[in-house]
């Protein structure tokens, strides 16, 4: 995916977790956060940022933050960023038949269904920012949101569909995934459990420029 109008900037503050306070060009702007989580550990005054205007002109903030540099290396924080380039990777796929973004399966809304030759698929879709040590981790808050979508894949697997969470790490490095069972264990059990009933667990690293988000390579999963 590509981003137009790209400004560099540096993060002064976030009052709340809609907006954030950055100097672009000397001055300082208030700008939407396209992230909701809390990105405590990347958000830190003084941290290089890029933010995108944009083009409409009745918009209550001119900008969207959407990256921000830990040391030399660049995070996508655009929550609605990982759909974006999971769509762009299936659409690539010579396999791939059909896909329906936005599909209902009983008490849940999945991010994708895709149809093959010859298999009917949901998909969920999960964006990571937090990186601990060189490992990559999800969520960074109590998901129970989260734990409701992994349920469901179950229920999709037991009904003769395949289910998938394909976790999109947003930035083009980690050591391996694992899922952040120090502030939720409920959803790393619940992943587990997922994978051993048949829903399959993807991640994946992202290239990452200023105005740039693509899928890069397949990363490990260690589910504890």
């Amino acid at each position: 995916m590509i981003y137009k109008n790209v400004r560099a900037g540096v993060f002064l503050s976030r009052p709340n977790r809609f907006i954030a306070n950055v100097e672009i060009d000397g001055r300082v702007e208030v700008c939407h956060v396209k992230n909701t989580g809390r990105c405590k550990e990347l958000l830190v005054p003084g941290v290089r940022v890029y933010v995108c205007k944009s083009d409409n002109p009745n918009r209550k903030t001119a900008y969207d933050l959407i990256s921000v540099y830990k040391g030399d290396k660049l995070f996508n924080i655009d929550s609605s960023a990982p759909n974006k380039v999971f769509y762009e990777l299936v659409c690539g796929s010579e396999e791939v038949t059909f896909i329906k973004p936005e599909c209902v399966f009983k008490n849940s809304r999945f991010d994708f269904y895709l149809e093959t030759k010859d298999k009917k698929i949901f998909v969920e879709v999960k964006g990571v920012t937090l990186e601990k040590e060189g490992v990559m981790t999800f969520p960074d808050a109590p998901t129970l949101r989260g734990v409701k979508h992994i349920n469901e894949l179950i229920s999709c697997v037991e009904a003769g569909y395949e289910g998938v969470i394909a976790f999109i790490v947003q930035t083009d490095f980690g050591k391996y995934f694992t899922p952040n069972r120090d502030t939720h264990p409920e959803f790393a059990d619940a992943l587990k459990k997922a994978a051993e009933k048949g829903v399959k667990i993807l991640c994946f690293t992202c290239d990452v420029t200023m105005d740039k988000l693509c899928v890069k390579d397949k990363l490990e999963i260690n589910l504890l």
